[in-house]
């Protein structure tokens, strides 16, 4: 018989194996969190202040910068408590982690999915585009992505607190994720991996079918524009967003799209550096640097606080 625990306690390695570089490891990523928090804020204060950008892609552009926050304050802080001082939490922590992990991961999904697709109206039937792209079908959409993603990611929480734990449960990982997890029951797992590998894979994979489309039909249309500039103008409209993508969807596929066997701890922890961590930090840089109108913003911004001062 095995001896279960009830009430188990993880305890996080994280980082903590590299016990030579704590401290420059702790500031690093310390710096980097506090510029995801300095980047992402602005972008969400340029598009509520300035009129200019009160449109539905700078709307989608907001809230993607605010899941871009809320799932690095998930999972960061913790991270940085273990670099110093390896701690331990209850499962009904770890779960709880693990269900807003999800929550904003797969909201993030959509909401690029749905940026995807207001760029494929914008370029490929921009006459029609305010009657397609209106404010409440905006409003909609992101609802409709916050409940899915809610529900979803219940349904997998769920199915993670019904499993047992015993010995010493030590997770190799800086944060709660699901595959650590069933690396370390003792429950069998095969109904949590028919449930990963049948719905679990539907908020990464329809939001990634959408874009694909989206970008399939942009692609060919920004081909048939006949002037140089046309085909510039068109593509800098979507080419952040794309950069955006490739970086956020690459790292998902690596990480969750490849067999159980592959798995190792190493690679795993540095794919989710980049996926939780890294990209968030770059998403505002890469808008900011890229697009005139966020720019133009920013600097208006200054400006007038520059004017108020003197």
């Amino acid at each position: 018989m095995k001896n279960y625990s009830k009430n188990p306690e993880f305890l996080l390695l994280g980082l903590s194996d590299i016990s030579d570089h704590r401290i420059l490891l702790f500031m690093c990523f310390l710096i980097m969190y506090l510029l995801n928090l300095l980047g992402n804020s602005t972008i969400i204060f340029l598009v509520r202040s300035n009129s200019n950008l009160r449109t539905p892609m700078y709307f989608f552009l907001g809230n993607l910068s605010f899941v871009d926050m809320c799932s690095t304050s998930t999972i960061v802080p913790k991270m940085l408590a273990n670099i110093i001082l390896t701690s331990s939490l209850y499962l009904a922590e770890c779960i709880v982690q693990l269900y807003f992990f999800l929550v904003f991961a797969c909201t993030e999904c959509f909401i690029l999915a749905i940026m995807a697709y207001d760029r494929f109206v914008a370029i490929c039937s921009p006459l029609h585009y305010s009657m397609m792209i209106s404010n409440r079908l905006c409003a909609m959409l992101i609802i409709v992505s916050w409940l899915s993603s809610a529900l979803h990611s219940l349904l997998h929480s769920l199915m993670a607190s019904t499993l047992k734990f015993c010995g010493i449960n030590t997770i190799h990982h800086f944060f709660c994720d699901m595959t650590p997890l069933l690396h370390l029951t003792c429950s069998d797992t095969s109904l949590n991996k028919l449930l990963i590998y049948t719905e679990g894979g539907l908020p990464v994979l329809i939001p990634f079918i959408i874009v694909l489309t989206s970008y399939v039909r942009i692609i060919s249309t920004i081909v048939k524009i006949r002037s140089r500039d046309g085909r510039s103008k068109a593509f800098s409209t979507c080419s952040s967003h794309l950069i955006v993508v490739i970086l956020f969807y690459g790292t998902i596929f690596f990480m969750y799209m490849r067999p159980s066997s592959s798995f190792t701890v190493n690679y795993d922890r540095i794919v989710s550096v980049v996926y939780t961590i890294v990209a968030p930090m770059l998403n505002p840089f890469i808008y900011t640097l890229r697009n005139k109108e966020v720019k133009g913003a920013l600097k208006k911004t200054f400006v007038k606080r520059r004017f108020y001062k003197s």
